[in-house]
Order: C-alpha cells, then structure tokens, then sequence
C-alpha cells in the first residue's frame, strides 16, 4: 500500500495568542482521531501555527483505508440449525438481516455455548475519497473561547479564514469552509513576503514558507526568541528573568522573530520595581534586563515581527512609548504618595464591591472584625494584633489610587510601597502586599503573621458572602474565583500549621454579614455549604500529594472541620496501613462497627453494664477497651494519631477472642443489647482518627 504527505494550512486574521497553544492542541487530537476512526494508517503527525495560520502535518498517510472485518453475533447453534444441519428461518432472518448468504455464515465456540455468527467485510475506498471529509471535520471542530462570525456567514472561527491549503501528495484535497475552497496556495510574512506561493509538494512546505519569512513551528520560535534575549542582555552585561507565560505569548504574536533592545532614563529606577515591569511586560510586552543580582537595569528587550531592517527606528519607536509610560507611571506614584492611604479608605464606601454584600468599605469593616477574631484564635502576640488591626483595615484603599487604577495587577503591592512611604511600621506593610497571596494555585504564600491573618480574613469573608447570596461555582463557571481563594486557606493553614476550627471561622464570617445582607441561605445553610466546599478542596489536595482515595475517605468521614488534624490524620493512617496487623485490625472494627448498626437508631449510645456479663472474653475486652480509651484520649490531645492507632490496634485480640467466646445476637434482648453497646464503643474509639469501614481491600 502506498502513501503520502498530508498538509492542511488554515491560513486567518491574526488569532489571538491565548488561543494558539489550545486550537493546536485540538487539531492534533482531532486529526489523529479522525484518521484513526476511518482505519488510514500514517508514521506521523504534529500541528504548528503562527499568529495569521494553523497548520496540520502528516507523514506517511496510507492511500487506501483498511479493510473492515466485522463478525456479528447471532443466534446459538442448535436455534439456527435443525437435526439434519439445514438452516431455520432463525438463520435464515438472522442472515438477511446483515446482509450476507445464509450459506457464509459460521459457527464459533464461546464461553456460553457455539453461536452462529455473520462475517462482514467492508472493502477500503481510497484515502483521497476520504480525506475532505476527515479535514473538514478537523475544522469543523476546533473551539475557541470567544469565536467571531464574518460578513453573513454562520459559520464561527477565531478569526476570519482568508485562505485554505490542501493537499495530498501533490493533489489537492478538495476542502471546503465558509464559502472557501482549498488549494495549493499559502502567504508568506504579512509585511515582508505576503504574495502567494505555489506549494506543489507538502515535503517544500517548510523551506518554501521559510523563504517567505514564516517560522511556522512555535517550537523554533520560542527557541529563537530565548536565545535573542540572552544574547542582546548579555551584551547590556544582564541577563532576562525566565517569564514562560510572556515568552508563550511573544512567540504567538510574531511569525519571524526579531529582537532588539532598548533603554530608559535610569532616573526612572527611583520608582518601585513593579511600577516598572508591570508597563514594561503587561502593556508593551518588553522583557526587563536585571543584572547578575537581580537589580533591574535601565534596559528592555523588545521583539519584533519581521525582519532587522530599520531596526534603529524601531528601537527609537518603542523608547518612546515606553517613556511615556513610565512618566505617566511616575506622575500616578509622585501624586498617590501625597495622600495618606487612611484618608483613601474613606473613599471605599463609594466603590462597589458586589451588588448584595455592599462597598468595599463595608468589606473592609468585616474583614478587620474576621481578622481580629483570628488573632485570639492563632493567639498572636499584642504587638502582632496591632498590626493585623491596621493592615487589615489599610489593606484595601490602594484599589482607589491612580497607579492601581490604572494598573489593576497592582493591588496590595501599590499598597505596600504607599504605606511604607508614609512611616507604617514593616508588618503592616508586608501584610498589605501579602493578603492577596496566593494568588494562584502554586503561588507562595503569605510569610508574616499580620500577612497571614489578613490573607485568611479577606478570603473567607468573599467566600462566605458569596454563599449567602446564592453566588455559588457551577460546573466551569466561578466569576469570584472561590475555588482558588478556597484552595488558598487551606494552603495557608496547612502550610503554617495553624490550629483553626473551618466551622467557627465560617460562622463568625458569616455573623458579620447577619442583617445587613439579603442572604438567600441561613448560617446553619451556609455553613454546611461552605465545608462541603471545603471538604472538596482539601481532598483534591490530598489526592495531590500522592495518598490514596480511600485514605482520604476515611480520614474526612471522621471530620474535617481542623485541617491540620485532617493532614496529621491522613499521615498516620497511610503509615499504619504498611504494618502487618492493619489488615487483621480493619476486619475486626469493620465487624464491630457493622454488628453494632444492629442497635435501634433510639438506643442512641448504649451504657455498657458489667453485670450482664456471660462469658470472661467480655471482661476483657471491655477493660481492655477502658484503658484504650483513656491514653487514646492523651493521645488525641496531643495530636499523636500514630500512637492512638497504635493503641487502638492493641485491642485486636481481645475483640478477636469476644467474637470467638460470644454470640452476640442471643435471643436474649438485654444482653444482645450489651454486647451490641460494647461493640458500639469499639467501634467509635478509632472513628476520631478515621471511619475503617471506608477502607477498600
């Protein structure tokens, strides 16, 4: 059989750069699909793309599908043939109904018995016949985030599609999208080579778009790129700080990579770093140039699309629209700096924070309360508790500054700097900038104590809030990222080690919104809600580090209201479940647990009398069971769950040896009753540290 090159090129408007990494994605997996459902074999296949193209590669691309073989399953033998071996009217319906001779049908032996079956054979067509159909649907079946319509098509894209190449071998694949029909021309670089070029052969596709200008393969992009900037920083004496996500982005906005560098007046190095980088990266897309220490240098790398010629003007280009943003970045920094962040708090009860749960001012007013009802809780020092009470109450007025206005990333940083200008005491400072921390799930986390508290307070209040008014995540759909500040506590708690109630600190949460909100659910409501929110979270960060599902399952249904009992917990059962007596240990508290499910749900929990004992092996174990109780209640306050279920595993024989030497469902009531209430506080002795029932084998 042979075979050829396939090349599909989607040739558009410039596509947003966000867009590339995903639509290239999906045209791989789509692609291998589709060849792989239409049984045509090919050695490889790989997608490039530029900001103005999407490109599909194949090698090796069988000319014909393989055929299909296909055995259905019919009637069983003795039903399909009579005594003399002459088909029934079973094989002969069975027969026609799938289209083949009742004479080709065969009899195979199963499992079940010999069964007659029909064997189809759908011969290939050729690829060619095939392939339109396979790139349409490629096409076809791309997402977008945000897909356009043009002129009075229906048809949706990222962009308008201006051209399309096909081919196969050297034939073109008659493709056909939104009144476009393939062929075999493709454009080089919009502002160097756009004329068209005449690609006879997929295999010159790459040379010949290369002589046009394009580096179609992001890969080499991204390699050109990174090397430009080491080498144009090294010449400043500096180097570039690894930014993947701006260097992601540059690499989709240029299609022939040109880099250059460019300078500032280096009075501008008086402002706060941000100040500068935050224009630099996020409105010019300038790499910064630091020195061997970090120290930012008055230097940017720029990269340009298309060729190095005129670059002196271009470089003078980009110089003067990034001077022009640091003075305005300036005039925001000399002008905030004048004005005490107090007197900008103010000012927050005329900035909107939702529409239900009030200004931003009133979010303020209960964080500084959550804050302060943290601080008995953590049991800070004074000095502490001062500075939680002030940054918790300035943590919030930089939003109503210029250079934040203007740089909304810039929030609590801004803060920060404004408050350490105006003589704030450090914590105070640090606790402004680190109260949005973490801002992203592998993002570090809040250091100081002030930091801590703040961090926890803002979140919670949103979090809560949100749930009281009805504004809760649904499916990919969470407009105040709750997930991510949800994810951000528990980081916090369990990073720090801190020794908080989730169910107290939800409660006083939500008491700072009683009255004076629209709430759509009560306390009792949201504070379900919230921890079964919670209690998602946590496990999806166990699950993360390594333990198993049942683990986890077991430790949450025994609580989860202290995270950190919930990491302890997890720790120490995944430990003791190496040890050889864990297993023997399950299968007698799971018995337990299970007989005592015998007691009346009005029994609640039963007193143990010792007068009803029948038999020595109750003694013991109920003794045995009173000295567990006592030291894995030592061990439970000090938090050594390896040791409880060290203690709790000791009682292993002695259950063990009760249910050799007893009967416990006698027709007896009151002492079937007995034995059941001493297997019920068996059974309840380890559930503290985890449910053992949840445990699979």
């Amino acid at each position: 059989m042979g075979h050829r090159e396939l090349l599909l090129e989607i040739g558009t408007e410039e596509i947003p750069a966000k867009f590339m990494g995903p639509a290239l994605e999906q045209m791989e997996r789509l692609a291998r699909q589709a060849l792989a459902d239409h049984r045509i074999d090919f050695v490889s296949l790989a997608t490039y793309g530029t900001p103005r193209r999407l490109v599909l590669y194949a090698t090796g691309v069988a000319e014909r599908q393989h055929d299909l073989m296909e055995e259905v399953k019919g009637p069983a033998r003795k039903a399909a043939f009579d005594p003399d071996g002459n088909p029934t009217k079973a094989a002969q319906g069975f027969a026609r109904s799938q289209g083949v001779a009742v004479e080709g049908l065969v009899v195979k032996s199963t499992p079940s018995g010999d069964y007659v079956f029909a064997i189809k054979k759908a011969v290939g067509m050729d690829s060619a016949q095939v392939l339109p159909g396979i790139l349409s649907g490629v096409v076809l079946g791309l997402s977008f985030p945000k897909p356009m319509r043009w002129a009075d098509k229906e048809f949706k894209f990222a962009r308008p599609i201006r051209w399309i190449l096909a081919l196969y071998g050297r034939d073109v694949v008659p493709v056909a999208i939104a009144d476009l029909e393939a062929g075999r021309n493709s454009f080089g670089h919009r502002f160097v080579a756009d004329d068209p070029i005449m690609i006879d052969d997929p295999q010159r596709y790459f040379s010949q778009i290369r002589a046009a200008y394009v580096v179609v393969d992001p890969e080499e992009r991204r390699r050109v790129i990174q090397e430009q900037l080491t080498g144009l920083a090294a010449a400043e004496g500096g180097k570039v700080e690894s930014d993947d996500e701006l260097l992601e982005e540059i690499t989709f906005l240029v299609e022939y990579p040109t880099a250059l560098c460019g300078g500032f007046d280096p009075e501008f190095l008086k402002l706060p770093r941000e100040v500068l980088i935050t224009p630099m990266k996020e409105h010019q897309r300038y790499f910064p140039v630091v020195d061997r220490n970090g120290g930012l240098l008055p230097k940017f790398i720029s990269v340009r699309d298309g060729l190095p010629d005129y670059i002196e003007i271009v470089r003078i280009g980009n110089e003067k629209v990034l001077r022009a943003r640091l003075e305005d970045a300036r005039f925001f920094y000399e002008e905030d700096v004048k004005t005490p962040l107090a007197d900008h708090v103010e000012k927050l009860k005329k900035v909107l924070y939702q529409e239900n749960l009030g200004t931003v001012h009133d979010k303020v007013e209960r964080v500084v309360r959550l804050s302060g009802f943290l601080t008995g809780c953590i049991g800070l020092k004074q000095a502490d508790k001062e500075t939680v009470e002030k940054a918790s109450y300035l943590a919030k007025a930089d939003l109503v500054t210029s250079m934040v206005f203007e740089f909304p990333e810039l929030q609590g940083i801004m803060g920060s700097y404004y408050a350490r200008a105006q003589g704030e005491r450090e914590g105070v400072c640090s606790a402004i900038r680190e109260h949005y921390l973490p801002r992203f799930a592998e993002d570090e986390l809040p250091e100081t104590p002030a930091g801590t508290v703040v961090s926890i307070a803002d979140k919670m209040d949103t979090i809560v809030g949100c749930f009281a008014v009805g504004i809760q995540p649904t499916g990919s759909q969470d407009p105040y990222a709750l997930r991510r500040q949800a994810l951000g506590i528990c980081r916090i708690i369990l990073g720090h080690d801190l020794n908080l109630s989730l169910d107290r600190l939800i409660t006083e949460a939500y008491q700072n919104y009683s009255g004076r909100i629209k709430a759509k659910l009560n306390q009792d409501e949201t504070r379900k809600e919230v921890g079964e929110f919670f209690k998602q979270r946590i496990r999806n960060i166990l699950a993360d580090q390594g333990f198993r599902y049942d683990v986890v399952e077991a430790v949450l249904a025994s609580g989860f209201d202290n995270l950190r009992s919930v990491q302890n917990r997890v720790e120490a059962l995944a430990d003791f479940m190496n040890r050889p007596e864990f297993a023997a240990l399950v299968t007698a508290f799971t018995r337990a647990g299970n007989l005592a499910r015998n007691l009346p749900a009005s029994a609640g929990d039963v007193t143990v009398n010792p007068g009803l004992f029948a038999d020595e092996v109750e003694t013991r174990l109920y003794e045995n069971l009173n000295q567990a109780r006592k030291r894995v209640s030592e061990d439970l306050k000090r938090e050594n769950y390896d040791q409880a279920l060290r203690t709790i595993a000791s009682l292993r024989d002695a259950i063990d040896h009760f249910f050799d030497g007893v009967m416990v469902m006698v027709d007896d009531p009151e002492i079937r009753q007995n034995r059941l209430g001493l297997l019920q506080q068996v059974s309840a002795l380890v559930l503290p540290v985890a449910d053992l029932s949840k445990i699979s084998g």
